[in-house]
């Protein structure tokens, strides 16, 4: 799971937060959430990511036991990857990346090129 939180704060501009009543730390972009980690330990231990709704379907197919519709999330656009299955963190990471990108993608041209420098 550290392995999982450092690569997301290495994301620019990545900030981390605990809110109130949350059994997870979000990882976000501009007030904006990329990922959701829960602080579960084991084979519970998951994080939350956004996702293109047919690469989220894709992925859940490919690892079925790994990839669920997001928890408490709009099923359709995240994924929960629960982090001791057969996801290697390279995966993990592309996922992370991908999710990043969707958020920095949401804000305008201008934000944007903000964020990024």
């Amino acid at each position: 799971m550290d392995a999982t939180r450092t690569y997301c704060l290495s994301k620019r501009k990545a900030t981390e937060d605990s809110p109130d009543g949350w059994n997870a730390t979000c990882m976000r972009l501009n007030n904006k959430i990329f990922a959701i980690i829960n602080h579960e330990e084991g084979e519970k231990a998951a994080i939350t990511l956004k996702c293109d709704p047919e690469l989220a379907l894709r992925l859940r197919e490919e690892y079925p036991e790994a990839i669920i519709p997001g928890y408490h999330m709009n099923k359709k656009h995240w994924n929960t990857v629960y982090i001791h299955k057969d996801v290697e963190q390279e995966q993990i990471n592309k996922m992370i990346d991908w999710s990043y990108d969707l958020v920095l993608q949401s804000f305008s041209k201008k934000k944007r090129q903000e964020l990024l420098n």
